[in-house]
């Protein structure tokens, strides 16, 4: 039934190029229909169909290994004997990203295909899934247990079909993408290390509906800030520099410097302090009090307008609070870099972006272009054609305990992404004249 709704979707696909496409994006949704229609491929969506049960296997064991940012190691090593099983050359690097080669006939280019390892939630949550119907349910199920099972299933579908590629394919399952790893699987993927590879393209696959393309990166500085003074009894000492006082100040003077900046026209720019902690007692002049804070703008300049609020209202609760106080010594400001995400984009007119489209296109949906925070973050800021697409299926309640994933649609989200793979790694002579 799949194999027969793909080719009738082709078939109107292909209806509305009567005449010679006008544009790129008209050629490329005309090539990647095509694509779509030879036998070759049409046998690799029948191997989708074949390891379907094996893909939610993957989802469900690989979800149930816990995999906190800089904790990674144990599922890591579950996805690379997995990707061993199907005899790509398989290594694991410096920061324990796991790589798997797919070999092409020429090699001439290396595509990335990129899914991240870690989740949010620390070693000790309960990751055990619990399963009603086609709704899997569990602390990253979907963000990114399934973005990992379905890069597994691309993999295993090249091995079964017998499909070959011009371009190398390199599977990578990425550490650090969430929180406080602040990329650091991807960062050294493109850092010119010795066991870094040469990447010539990136498709990641992290989350959002089937239609979206993720072409353009959410760029975000991160800090944590400390105010530190000597402390005391809230009776006996009062008249000290109180650090949560200063923080609250601080908390302040930073959100209306802040939303001037988020207010102003142009591109989105949020701001927000995440966790403040510190203190002893109640009846005790705190040593020290602390926050996190977070910045985010698909524009740099806006980026910096808010990374530059944000200091000088540090600095000027710092000045203020000393400013008042009777006794003791000064507070002091510690400023924490945290995180530093770049923002970036990849052209919409980009042979990228255009056969991304055309993929969605062929397989019946409705392209959108997006924003969002993700391992294309880094190649996207340093020019590297990169996008995420994605994972497949229904994602709910991400970064949640109750988060769930809901297995609908998700066959199309992997025939898309095997055409975009194809379209980007070119389907070897060898594959096409099978036909």
């Amino acid at each position: 039934m799949l194999r027969r709704g793909l080719v009738a979707t082709l078939a109107l696909s292909l209806a509305g190029f009567a005449a010679p496409p006008a544009t790129a994006q008209d050629a490329a949704d005309l090539r990647l229909a095509g694509l779509a229609g030879q036998s070759a491929t049409l046998r690799a969506f029948d191997a989708l169909q074949r390891v379907r049960d094996t893909g939610l296997e993957d989802m469900v064991a690989l979800n149930e290994i816990p995999a906190p940012p800089f904790g990674e190691s144990a599922r890591a090593a579950a996805l690379a004997s997995r990707l061993e099983a199907m005899g790509l050359e398989v290594r694991t690097d410096a920061v324990g990203n796991v790589l798997a080669r797919q070999r092409g006939r020429t090699g001439a280019r290396t595509i990335a295909v990129i899914a991240h390892i870690d989740t949010v939630f620390p070693a000790q949550t309960d990751v055990v899934v619990r399963r009603e119907g086609n709704v899997y349910a569990a602390p990253g199920i979907g963000d990114n247990a399934r973005g990992l099972a379905m890069m597994l299933t691309l993999a295993r579908v090249f091995r079964l079909s017998g499909l070959e590629t011009d371009d190398d394919v390199l599977y990578v399952g990425s550490v650090g993408e969430e929180g406080l790893g602040d990329l650091r699987g991807v960062r050294h993927l493109f850092s010119g290390a010795d066991d870094a590879p040469d990447i010539d393209v990136v498709i990641a696959i992290d989350g959002g509906p089937l239609e979206r393309v993720v072409a353009t990166a959410v760029g975000s500085n991160r800090y944590r800030v400390t105010f530190r003074g000597p402390g005391g009894h809230s009776y006996g000492d009062f008249g000290r520099a109180n650090p949560h006082h200063a923080l609250a100040d601080a908390i302040s003077r930073f959100r209306r410097a802040a939303q001037e900046v988020s207010d102003a026209r142009g591109e989105k720019a949020t701001f927000s302090v995440g966790r403040i902690g510190g203190g002893t007692s109640i009846n005790a002049i705190a040593f020290e009090s602390w926050m996190e804070v977070d910045m985010r703008s698909t524009d740099p300049e806006r980026l910096a307008a808010l990374d530059a609020a944000f200091r000088e209202s540090m600095n000027l609760a710092l000045l203020a609070e000393n400013g008042r106080r009777r006794e003791g010594a000064a507070l002091e400001l510690k400023l924490e870099s945290v995180g530093a995400r770049p923002a970036g984009r990849t052209p919409v007119n980009s042979p990228l972006v255009v056969n991304a489209m055309a993929a969605l296109r062929a397989v019946g949906a409705v392209p959108a272009i997006t924003s969002s925070s993700t391992d294309a973050n880094i190649p996207m800021a340093l020019g590297i054609p990169a996008i995420t697409i994605s994972r497949g299926g229904v994602s709910r309640n991400a970064h949640a305990l109750n988060e769930s994933w809901q297995d609908d649609g998700t066959m199309r989200a992997e025939q898309a992404a095997l055409l975009l793979l194809l379209a980007e790694a070119g389907l070897a002579q060898a594959s096409a004249a099978a036909d």
